[in-house]
């Protein structure tokens, strides 16, 4: 295969998509510490001066939620006019209801148990119909596409040095976008472009910017090796971005779900996953399918891994289960497959149960990533079933 080029792009905190899936997954953390069975569909967004929450909550707790959006807005930095974005004095609204109970009667006694088997995780259907992916890949020792983890360590930098007074200049918003050049052997070979866009105060010049920007961002994370003479750089290529976060644009919970996910490498079934509690497949199950795809990668079995699984609203046994290696495979695909529907447990209770999910866990991971982390122990993320997926392929 020719050379060709793939590119990734990742947003910072307070980027103001983000900020709606951080206040999302803060309230649905607040509401888990005190109820861990509730059932939560938390949407939000934002634009000058304003956040708007809404959806469906079916709770036995209170959560003062305009508290709450102030300090999560707050503590992302919008603390001042001076940023474009006060959570002290923005407004909060919020526009709550429960969750139908056409849905939960679906989820809280599955389809299974209704026709008698009482398994106990057939407790819950799947809370929506749908299909999910989960992907892996070599290329990283997160096992996570080269562009995407890229663009994501520089956006995690830019909130470092602005928090850190590293670059004290820095504000909120801010985005990157890489572009890795793939060579004969599919291999990642060079990195071609970088792009990074971050606010700023108005009185940094942009030659400053740039300059601190390429020192202290763009070098910390990406490695010599991958750049060369003919790399690009794009250091706020329009000369000046003071005005961002929701005075610059709109927000809302679930317009970055790529990001969220592989950077655009993989295949995404569409659903968000702030705001969900984990019986909302959406989340669950993306997090069950990127396990298992981690770790047919983690034993060697393949280089490259997806895996799809799709459910019916109310049925807790998936309806399809799909693992595609694209021709990357060490063993036959079909015996990989096998063994993995037979080794993970696709329910939702079952998934629930063996990553824990139903406690505080959702914050961190809207600001800063949901899959490919290294630096939180997250259970989706551990290749603990690599013994078993060899055995079983043997």
């Amino acid at each position: 295969m020719a050379n060709y080029m793939f590119t990734s792009e990742s947003v910072t905190g307070g980027h103001p998509d983000k900020i709606c899936d951080q206040i999302s997954d803060a309230i649905l953390d607040e509401i888990l510490k005190h109820d861990k069975y509730a059932r939560v569909a938390c949407e939000t967004c934002c634009t000058t001066g304003m956040v708007l929450v809404m959806g469906e909550i079916s709770t036995s707790c209170y959560v003062d939620i305009p508290k709450l959006v102030r300090s999560v807005v707050c503590d992302i930095g919008y603390t001042s006019d001076e940023a474009g974005f006060d959570g002290n004095t923005c407004a909060v609204i919020s526009a709550i209801d429960e969750q139908s109970p056409d849905i939960s009667m679906g989820v809280s006694k599955s389809f299974e148990l209704r026709g008698g088997n009482d398994d106990e995780y057939n407790l819950n259907g799947a809370g929506d119909q749908g299909m999910m992916f989960g992907f892996a890949c070599d290329e990283t020792p997160e096992l996570m596409p080269m562009a995407h983890i890229f663009a994501r360590r520089l956006t995690n930098r830019l909130t470092e040095a602005r928090k850190g007074g590293i670059l004290p200049f820095l504000r909120p918003d801010g985005k990157a976008q890489v572009t890795v050049e793939y060579g004969d052997n599919n291999r990642p070979k060079r990195i071609d472009a970088i792009v990074v866009s971050a606010q700023h105060s108005d009185a940094v010049t942009i030659d400053e910017l740039r300059a601190a920007v390429l020192e202290h961002i763009i070098k910390p994370v990406i490695p010599s090796e991958l750049i060369d003479e003919n790399t690009k750089y794009f250091i706020n290529p329009t000369g000046r971005f003071v005005i961002g976060g929701p005075h610059g644009d709109s927000g809302l919970t679930g317009r970055k779900i790529i990001a969220d996910t592989y950077g655009g490498f993989a295949r995404h079934g569409g659903g968000a996953f702030s705001g969900k509690d984990p019986t909302k497949v959406d989340r669950s199950a993306s997090y069950a399918a990127r396990h298992i795809a981690k770790n047919i990668v983690a034993a060697g079995l393949a280089s490259k891994c997806e895996v799809q699984v799709a459910y019916a609203i109310g049925v807790a046994h998936p309806v399809s289960f799909y693992v595609d290696t694209f021709g990357t495979e060490k063993a036959p695909r079909e015996k990989i497959e096998s063994a993995a529907r037979e080794l993970f447990d696709m329910r939702p209770a079952a998934i629930i149960a063996r990553f824990d999910l139903r406690r505080p866990i959702y914050k961190d991971l809207a600001a800063r990533g949901h899959l490919g982390r290294a630096d939180v122990d997250l259970p989706w993320e551990r290749t603990d079933m690599t013994d078993k997926l060899l055995s079983a392929v043997r």
